[in-house]
Parts: C-alpha cells; sequence; structure tokens
C-alpha cells in the first residue's frame, strides 16, 4: 500500500529503494511559496544506519509490513542462533551478522523480539535488562563503592562486562541492553 506524505510520521515502517525504513523523525513542511514535503529521518531496520530523506508532496511511498514475533532463544551453531517462536512453536534459524554483538548476552530460554518482513528476519531486540551471574573476576576489596572504578568480570554466557570493584565471583548482577551490555545494578 502506497502512503502520501501526510501519513509518514514517527513509528511508521516503510521501504524506500528495497530497503525497509522505521520513521525515527518526521518534519512536515509548509512552505509559503511551492509544495509541501516531509523531511524525515528513517532508521534502516537492518543495519540501525540513520538516514534522512525529503519527499515531495506528489510522491507516494511504499508501506512496510514488519511482522513483530516473540521468540525464545534456544542454541547456536556454525553462525546461526536457533530461536523457537512463541505462538506457533517453528523453528526460526537466524544468521550471525543480524543479531550482531547481542549474541554474547543471549541466554537459554531468553524471549526477544524479532522484526520480519516477507518471512526474512530484518532485527532481534532484547529485553531491556538482563540478569547474569559472575562466574570470574578479580576479587573485591571491602570499602570499595561504586564510584572509585571498574573492572572486567566474566558471566556465564561468556561476555565480559565492565563491574564496580565490590563485585564479586558468585553475585548476580542487571545489566542494560539497550547500551550494549553496561553493568546496571546488583541484585541480592
Amino acid at each position: 500500500m502506497a502512503l502520501s506524505i501526510n501519513e509518514i510520521k514517527s513509528g511508521v515502517t516503510v521501504l524506500v529503494d528495497d530497503i525497509v525504513y522505521v520513521c525515527v523523525d518526521a518534519q512536515h513542511v509548509k512552505p509559503g511559496k511551492g509544495a509541501a514535503f516531509v523531511r524525515a529521518r528513517l532508521r534502516d531496520m537492518k543495519t540501525n544506519n540513520i538516514q534522512e530523506k525529503t519527499f515531495r508532496g506528489e510522491e507516494k511511498i511504499e508501506q512496510a509490513y514488519v511482522e513483530e514475533r516473540k521468540l525464545q532463544y534456544q542454541y547456536s551453531s556454525s553462525g546461526m542462533f536457533h530461536f523457537m517462536d512463541q505462538e506457533n512453536f517453528e523453528e526460526i534459524a537466524i544468521t550471525e551478522d543480524i543479531i550482531g554483538d547481542k549474541a554474547k548476552l543471549l541466554q537459554d530460554n531468553l524471549e526477544i523480539m524479532g522484526y520480519f518482513f516477507k518471512g526474512v528476519a530484518l532485527s532481534v531486540t532484547l529485553p531491556n535488562f538482563i540478569e547474569f551471574k559472575i562466574v570470574e573476576t578479580e576479587p573485591g576489596f571491602k570499602g570499595d563503592s561504586s564510584k572509585s572504578g571498574t573492572k572486567p568480570a566474566k558471566v556465564d554466557t561468556g561476555a565480559t562486562i565492565q563491574v564496580p570493584l565490590f563485585i564479586n565471583v558468585g553475585d548476580r548482577i542487571k545489566v542494560d541492553t539497550r547500551t550494549g551490555g553496561t553493568y546496571s545494578e546488583r541484585i541480592n
């Protein structure tokens, strides 16, 4: 279905030059002289790159119907990550280039959101916070506060995360996935 420029707004997914974009921001401009146009900031759903595009009043933009599916992580093998669709229980394999840096934070049975266009995976989104157990780090010292520095710690998935000095082996921590896997807080 083709959209007019008046229908372009934040959150709308569009197909431009065979690439699926989600509109991050749209500014409708009606100059005193000439035709109206829309200046839109579009994020590529595969690469997360942001581009600015201008659409003129007479242009029709193709709407992309992106399907959102709840997936559960099962296992990985030879560059493929296998998930189970939570609705129809089908197994879905997603390539390593789509998962990207998020692979180090994937835990068994972790529920994520997958975004698909015409049956092809575009991207995945992890929960905002994930809990991990520290399996390897240097010992902490009494009196260290969270403001005094950080040290590397290995979590149960094998990822290395910078944590405050007071964190010890066996502690459970909460990690913020929106910032690439940074320490958020210790869990008792």
